[in-house]
């Protein structure tokens, strides 16, 4: 039989396992691999840092539900992507990290890039081994993927040394393993069903609160009949927004900190009450909430507040049992009840206050004006992704998603730096769809050459940057810039970064400006950047509460 290296053994085997992308840096002694992967029909998409290319591998896995790798050099190279490799960790998001090592003869003698690349990753990772034959090559990688997608989905690494890439065997003697099936979709305990349907029925406030684990199940479809057939208001966390129309007339997004504050009883469907929904503590809940949690990881239920009802199961299949015992027996929250109505005069007045904003002409532009001609500008089924404190944090407010896992942002990690391998994945993941990455200066910074991959590859992502002169905004001229910790070189041209490319660059300062720019880059197929001219004293409107209000 024919000799086999282990590069084309490590690309079998991924695609074998579903792995439809990977995104990676070559170099020693990881290169062969990228061209095996091609060889195999995997796309192989070229990154200029590890880190945005493991941020790329977590968002496929995202996007397509399987799984997407990253491809990192030894050293250095590994340790480059170990904090987008932890990101996939708080996200609950499957993925492979391939990483390279000296050869296992030389362990210890001080060899290229010599590292030990496991216990920085152990903290983060479902799995993660160094592979020590090249037979058993498909075993680790069916391994890494069953560990990855399975409970509470999260990334594997495998560290491999150079000698098991580069070496060969007989492929008679190679250990092949068959595609790792899908996650199964366990059940909740029938009676918690029952449970949490009776402790919403005795709510007089009750509030639905809608995680991006209901978009990891693709449970989008058991979520609108379960928002619709109980008549209850709903919030969406951040990649959540989708899963129903943001424009529902249930969601109560408008008015968050009331229906926060003020409900007596929360349903968390795939959320988690961690640092963005302030730990289910006072005062941004009510002392005396009360708690039904809808969770894959039993571990999660109860964290920071006791549950009352815990349902352990795989959000599509739980949904489904909800529905199935409202069916038998149906139940719907008054749609004139004094807490529909509040959250309804609640949401109207929020939304009313942000108008004059979003209709402020005045130059240079705030966030919601910037923001309304984005809105505008998209279509429907647009991926936003979306980056950089407030210009993230506002957008989620005033741009809608219609349709789910069609928005990434930040994610329970609050990590800076993943905008452009979101984009990346999004549009490696959705060719026919149009994906905008918006980034204040900030985000933009951490991996702007990015722009070079995209252009390269012909993804026609365009970029909206939100110039603001540095961290937070910053008033300053070029003498002052250097003198305060936030601020960059005022007035910088991003659009100048992506035109050295080949990209097609715009910068703007008026409404009328930016609105030809963004009708002009949403339609064309070409890798664009928008460079927008923000008022550096621009913020938000007046909030109730401070950021992680004690």
């Amino acid at each position: 039989m024919a000799e086999i290296s282990g590069a084309q053994i490590i690309a079998r085997s991924l695609k074998e396992q579903g792995v439809s992308a990977m995104y990676g840096v070559v170099g020693i002694p990881v290169g062969a691999i990228a061209g095996a992967a091609q060889a195999e029909g995997i796309r192989y998409v070229g990154m200029r840092h590890e880190m945005p290319a493991t941020y790329a591998a977590q968002a496929t896995s995202y996007l397509t539900g399987r799984l997407g790798a990253s491809l990192v050099v030894s050293g250095p190279g590994a340790l480059n992507a170990t904090a987008a490799f932890a990101n996939a960790w708080s996200n609950r998001w499957p993925m492979i990290m391939l990483g390279g090592a000296g050869e296992t003869s030389r362990a210890g003698m001080g060899d290229f890039q010599e590292a030990d690349l496991l216990t920085p990753v152990l903290p983060y990772a479902k799995f993660a081994k160094s592979v020590q034959s090249i037979e058993r090559l498909p075993v680790y990688v069916a391994e890494a993927a069953r560990k990855a997608l399975h409970g509470t989905p999260g990334p594997s690494f495998l560290d491999l040394p150079g000698d098991m890439i580069s070496g060969s065997v007989d492929e008679d003697s190679v250990q092949w393993v068959p595609r790792v099936p899908d996650a199964p979709r366990p059940p909740a305990d029938p009676d918690s069903v029952e449970a949490a349907l009776e402790a919403l029925k005795s709510a007089e406030s009750p509030l639905l609160i809608i995680g991006k684990g209901v978009a990891w199940s693709r449970a989008e479809e058991e979520a609108r009949r379960f928002v619709e057939a109980t008549g209850l208001p709903y919030i969406a966390m951040p990649m959540a927004k989708g899963i129903l129309p943001d424009t529902h007339d249930q969601g109560a997004a408008a008015a968050r900190s009331y229906v926060l504050q003020n409900a007596d009883l929360i349903f968390l469907i795939g959320a988690r009450l961690n640092w963005m929904l302030h730990y289910g503590l006072p005062p941004r809940f009510r002392e005396d909430v009360r708690v039904v949690q809808l969770d894959i990881n039993s571990e999660e239920i109860g964290v920071n507040v006791p549950a009352e009802v815990g349902l352990v199961g795989d959000a599509k299949a739980t949904l489904g049992q909800l529905l199935d015992a409202l069916d038998a027996d149906p139940w719907t929250f008054p749609d004139d009840s004094e807490w529909t109505q509040a959250v309804r005069a609640e949401s109207a007045r929020n939304s009313e206050s942000v108008q004059a904003m979003m209709q402020d002409d005045a130059v240079p532009m705030g966030y919601y004006r910037a923001l309304r001609e984005i809105r505008d500008a998209l279509p429907d089924d647009a991926i936003i992704v979306a980056e950089g404190a407030s210009t993230m944090d506002i957008s989620r407010t005033v741009l809608d998603n219609f349709h789910p896992r069609h928005r990434l942002d930040a994610g329970s990690f609050g990590s800076m730096g993943l905008g452009h391998g979101f984009a990346i994945a999004a549009q490696v993941c959705h060719p026919d769809k149009k994906v905008l990455a918006l980034q204040g200066d900030a985000a933009f910074g951490f991996a702007g050459m990015e722009v070079e991959v995209a252009v390269r590859h012909k993804l026609p992502i365009t970029w909206v940057v939100f110039v603001n002169n540095g961290i937070g905004g910053q008033a300053v001229d070029r003498d002052t810039a250097m003198n305060i910790p936030g601020a960059f070189v005022p007035d910088a041209r991003y659009d100048k970064v992506i035109e050295a490319f080949g990209g097609h660059g715009y910068h703007v300062e008026t409404p009328e400006e930016y609105a030809a720019a963004l009708k002009e880059a949403v339609a064309s197929d070409e890798t664009s950047l928008i460079n927008v001219a923000l008022d550096p004293g621009a913020q938000r409107k007046p909030q109730q509460f401070g950021w992680l209000t004690r």
